[in-house]
């Protein structure tokens, strides 16, 4: 059962504001702005494709610098994607098998102190992999009729709902895997080479058209995750005005 949640809004605006670290190219952002936030994205790389808001500079230290303000008050919700490619599932074997082990960033424990200093409810995304982070609900294309896979996971920081049924895949993801091609009705959205989807197919599967930079959607996530995120947040939250 969620528990309900105050929303802030801004006073400017109609709409619970909504921050969206390591934004990308806004896969997320897009879904909650489908369920009813205005977004804001912040990225430490220029996102010109960002569809809305953008900060460029270090989440975490813009993060700290609107907690220490107060400016993080105008925020209702916080959704966060660090980087953790060390304990992704797709990169977890490669490191061990070539003795890599420990080069790359895992930013998700500061991530989540922030966040908790903030005072605000929030979103971490990760990977299916070994990253540390709650399992608290974990989303698959297959729920929302996609073109691909792509499982992640989502730990949910000052509310709570319930796990959707994780329905039966319908067959293989398409490509070469281990010698053997085969084929289905999924893509592969990252890599290049062995049959992985090209940047269309990567668009058409995920519901994304806003941006064909092909790093940036194979490190989307489908809008229709967070959107439905986003709605069962509002659904059992109890939205107000800041107070002046």
């Amino acid at each position: 059962m969620t528990h309900p949640t105050h929303i802030r809004r801004d006073h400017t605006g109609d709409r619970p504001l909504l921050l969206d670290l390591f934004c990308c190219a806004g896969g997320a952002g897009k879904g909650y702005e489908r369920a009813g936030f205005d977004v804001t994205g912040v990225d430490i790389r220029p996102r010109p494709n960002y569809p809305f808001t953008f900060i460029e500079g270090d989440a975490l230290t813009i993060l700290a610098e609107l907690i220490e303000s107060g400016e993080i008050r105008r925020y209702s919700a916080v959704h966060a994607s660090p980087p953790c490619q060390k304990r992704c599932a797709l990169t977890v074997g490669t490191n061990r098998s070539r003795g890599w082990g420990g080069i790359h960033v895992d930013l998700v424990a500061p991530t989540r102190k922030l966040l908790d200093a903030s005072g605000l409810p929030y979103v971490i995304e990760q990977p299916d992999g070994k990253a540390d982070v709650r399992k608290d609900v974990t989303l698959c294309g297959e729920m929302f009729g996609l073109g691909v896979l792509r499982h992640r996971n989502f730990e949910l920081g000052g509310w709570t709902t319930a796990q959707p049924k994780h329905l039966k895949h319908r067959g293989y993801v398409r490509g070469w895997r281990h010698g053997e091609y085969r084929d289905g009705p999924y893509v592969a959205a990252y890599g290049k080479g062995g049959g992985k989807a090209t940047v269309a197919e990567m668009q058409a599967a995920m519901g994304i058209d806003w941006t064909d930079v092909h790093e940036e959607l194979t490190e989307a996530i489908p809008p229709a995750y967070s959107e439905w995120l986003g709605r069962a947040f509002l659904a059992h939250s109890t939205v107000g005005a800041v107070a002046a």
